[in-house]
């Protein structure tokens, strides 16, 4: 059963629940407001149990008794700037009381690839800035550079290629870069806490170029309060993982249906023709394409490597990840861009 209430923003959150809904008249309705999202309007809200509308209820004259053991608020909008502005004005609510100059709100962001993660990161992000520099400029009568919010991608927690290279199957480690065994959450894990306890670190990024991780390339300063880590495993339950995801303070998860991801990630793939020699031989599964195999590296954009790429590797991390939405504090559906 599910609970849905349309703010006057055009952004909608909702509380799911598997026990039941009592609804009492002739008495005023009571919301609970998650942080950093107004007050309900006065127009009527509604009640949805599955997908039929069963109820309308006038502020007025109802209440509106939700019993569950958990509920998770669900943001979606009429469009992605409406979630981006929901989603920044929340974090800003945030770090106005924060008072400590070195402490950290960290808000981990997962979700299967092609959920749009490192997109809403960065938006909301830059939305954070944005607000906190004009609220600073007023009140000091002065510019000020100095940004609150930063993006910490797990991109550069990739292992690198020389690792996948030491493992027993090379090739199909390669040809499985992007699963859970070909990060290093130890590493990811060692600079949450540095991150915690010191107030800064230096954390490495990816360059998709060269297909390796670069060290210390993401400055995460003590003047940045929110810091939003954006990854498809931070929700993961076994070994190291575990650990990383109680280590955000607010755990996001950017939901999206699995087909429509994958189509992103396909045509990813396609445009920007990144397959490297391993991944391709893992299809084949021979050196006789060996012509082959440098014509499609070289090229990269054939659509039946990409198709295979997808179902052989992105949909089964997918499917891993999806499950981790039970995690998660607060459900972002995705919207296309």
């Amino acid at each position: 059963m599910e609970l849905s209430l349309s703010h006057s923003r055009g952004v909608l959150w909702r509380c799911s629940s598997s026990e039941s809904l009592a609804v009492r008249s002739r008495q005023h309705v009571k919301w609970q407001c998650f942080p950093g999202f107004s007050s309900p309007t006065k127009r009527t809200s509604q009640l949805m149990l599955g997908q039929n509308w069963v109820h309308s209820v006038q502020q007025s004259n109802q209440k509106v008794i939700c019993y569950q053991k958990k509920s998770v608020p669900v943001v979606e909008g009429r469009s992605i700037e409406e979630v981006y502005d929901a989603l920044a004005e929340r974090l800003l609510s945030t770090a106005t009381k924060m008072q400590d100059l070195n402490s950290k709100y960290i808000v981990g962001l997962a979700g299967p690839p092609g959920a749009g993660k490192s997109t809403l990161a960065s938006e909301v992000v830059c939305r954070i800035n944005k607000h906190w520099s004009q609220k600073t400029s007023k009140k000091d009568s002065a510019p000020q550079n100095d940004n609150v919010g930063i993006v910490l991608p797990m991109d550069g927690f990739h292992l690198y290629r020389f690792q996948l290279d030491a493992m027993e199957d090379p090739e199909e480690a390669h040809a499985r870069r992007g699963a859970p065994w070909t990060f290093n959450p130890d590493l990811l894990l060692t600079c949450l806490h540095a991150l915690r306890n010191e107030g800064s670190v230096y954390a490495p990024s990816f360059d998709h170029g060269v297909g390796d991780p670069v060290e210390e390339d993401v400055f995460v300063s003590s003047q940045h309060k929110i810091v939003i880590v954006e990854g498809n495993y931070l929700f993961l339950e076994e070994g190291a993982w575990k650990d990383v995801c109680s280590m955000f303070d607010e755990k996001w998860f950017l939901d999206i249906d699995i087909d429509t991801a994958m189509q992103r990630v396909q045509k990813r793939h396609i445009n920007t023709g990144q397959y490297s020699e391993q991944i391709v031989k893992a299809m084949f599964h021979s050196e006789d394409h060996k012509c082959l195999i440098l014509l499609i590296t070289l090229t990269g954009k054939e659509p039946h490597v990409a198709k295979w790429r997808v179902e052989y590797n992105d949909r089964p991390n997918a499917e891993l990840i999806i499950k981790t939405k039970k995690n998660a504090d607060l459900v972002i559906r995705s919207v296309d861009f």
